[in-house]
């Protein structure tokens, strides 16, 4: 038995045990977790040093926060989240329980990215956890400093059984792939975001992919170009453009693409300094293989400042290339790196229609003042998420579903939503054996009458709030009850008049 295969049958028997069930076992796993993100900061943030180049006062911000966070709302509102939700009724169902209970799906396999690869490896297993799963964790390998620390150390704070880390590179994941899994959650590309559904196809699992893609960034003339391009050079060239979510490219008219570059050439210099590659807040590119792969896209571009590099130290300097052309190589593949096209277009609508000739992103940015330009962007093209007037921020609300759509993916988590997302949301309908009578509608042999009967009492629902205390709630209840009352003592009524009927008509004669 391999390694891989060996943790999964452990995760599974543990799971079998029934130890997730009770939401004490979840709440102390997931407040282990929380303390092992506080008691560890210092080998997180060596790690991600080594690994990306990530500054001390960066990796709070862009990795371990938002897990602390997302902790903290998951222990607190995980008892209104576990129990039962009660749903509409009708007047054939008022005196039963009708209501969706969520429930764990099993053993879920994790995939995470080497970008952030604390966030979108933890994030997910933080509603696993929630939800009552056992849980396999793969750390991707390209963060080799990272993985090792999640192998080496999760396991001190975490139920080793349940929540085991398997490292490795392809053949592992491969290995893992062969396994059967109740759930399988993937952050990556979609090149092999389609050999995981593939492989999860063979068992019918269940499959979470987030896949990214190129995020468009449509600037509107009528926009505060300074306070946008301040804002589309933090999200783009953070973590050195190694985002899912990152503005891959701007769409903007001819006429002020020359004050876009010139604001971007001035927002990074306030950012990194004459020379970003001496500032403790510009990352570095992954390995020397996405490196190439990043300094292939530039051949051919017209370059309007940066493509400094240094393939020793994985180093490229924050790039603005102008004037591309849809059929350029960079725009063919996300880029995944510090490189911003700008692409002209005439008008809003050449805008929208450039969009909807790509795949579909992972997120739409628009900056406009233009109410009316907005709602035309946001109605006219389809993406994961949109964000107005800024970028990347959608992703830090919890509320929000965080997920793609066609290319760049399917389903959705962060907060409730990874709840939700690994459950399985159980219908259940209890009732007594009292009350037959009002079961006579269904049975055969059937008529005109009781399908006038069957009719009116499943189409009249009790109430459409979603709020099952609500006042009107209470009086259609009131109503039904009523109504109930009232047809079973007609039914008693007419059988016993029946019944004496039948008892004058069929009186033995006197003797």
């Amino acid at each position: 038995m391999s390694r891989e295969q060996l943790a999964v049958e452990r995760a599974r028997r543990a799971f079998l045990t029934g130890r997730t069930k009770p939401l004490e076992y979840r709440i102390r796993q997931l407040k282990s977790l929380q303390r092992f993100l506080v008691e560890r900061k210092t080998e997180i943030a060596t790690a991600l040093n080594k690994d990306l180049h990530k500054s001390e006062h960066g990796i709070p911000l862009f990795e371990t926060l938002s897990l602390e966070g997302e902790i903290s709302l998951t222990v607190n509102k995980l008892a209104e989240w576990a129990a039962p939700r009660p749903v509409e009724k009708n007047l054939l169902t008022i005196s039963d329980q009708v209501y969706i209970q969520p429930e764990p799906l099993g053993v879920v396999l994790v995939i995470g990215a080497w970008n952030y690869p604390w966030a979108v490896t933890i994030q997910p297993l933080i509603g696993a956890i929630a939800a009552g799963n056992a849980a396999v964790v793969k750390p991707s390998e390209v963060s080799m400093h990272t993985a090792k620390i999640m192998e080496d150390l999760l396991p001190l704070y975490l139920d080793k059984e349940m929540y085991p880390v398997v490292t490795g590179g392809v053949l592992e994941t491969q290995e893992l792939l062969k396994q059967r899994f109740d759930h399988i959650f993937y952050t990556g590309n979609s090149t092999v975001g389609k050999l995981v559904m593939e492989a999860a196809s063979h068992h019918l699992t269940p499959v979470t992919l987030e896949l990214g893609g190129k995020s468009p960034c449509y600037i509107d003339s009528s926009c505060d170009l300074t306070i946008a391009c301040r804002r589309i050079a933090w999200g783009k060239f953070s973590n050195c453009g190694q985002t899912c979510i990152a503005p891959d490219y701007i769409l903007c008219n001819p006429a002020v693409q020359d004050r876009v570059v010139e604001e971007i050439r001035r927002t990074l210099h306030e950012f990194y300094g004459e020379d970003p590659k001496t500032s403790p807040d510009y990352g570095r590119i992954i390995n020397k293989r996405h490196f190439g792969r990043i300094m292939e896209l530039l051949k051919g571009c017209e370059v309007a400042f940066g493509g400094e590099n240094d393939q020793q130290q994985c180093y490229i300097a924050p790039t603005v290339l102008k004037n591309v052309q849809s059929g350029a190589r960079v725009m063919q593949e996300e880029i995944f790196g510090p490189l911003l096209p700008i692409v002209p277009v005439s008008s809003v609508n050449e805008a929208i229609q450039f969009i909807n000739e790509q795949e579909k992103p992972l997120a739409l940015y628009v900056f406009s003042s233009k109410k009316q330009v907005i709602k035309k962007m946001m109605a006219e093209t389809s993406s994961g998420g949109v964000m107005v007037n800024d970028v990347v921020m959608h992703y830090t609300v919890s509320s929000l579903p965080f997920g793609g759509v066609g290319n760049s993916g399917m389903g959705a988590y962060h907060g409730k939503h990874t709840f939700d997302q690994l459950s399985h949301h159980r219908s259940c309908f209890v009732r007594s054996l009292a009350m037959e009578s009002l079961n006579e509608a269904r049975y055969p042999p059937l008529d005109q009458s009781r399908m006038r009967l069957a009719r009116f009492f499943m189409q009249k629902q009790l109430c459409r709030c979603k709020h099952a205390t609500c006042v009107w709630a209470v009086l259609s209840s009131i109503v039904a009850v009523g109504l109930l009352v009232a047809l079973l003592t007609l039914l008693l009524k007419v059988r016993i008049r029946f019944h004496v009927l039948y008892v004058e008509t069929h009186k033995p004669p006197t003797l």
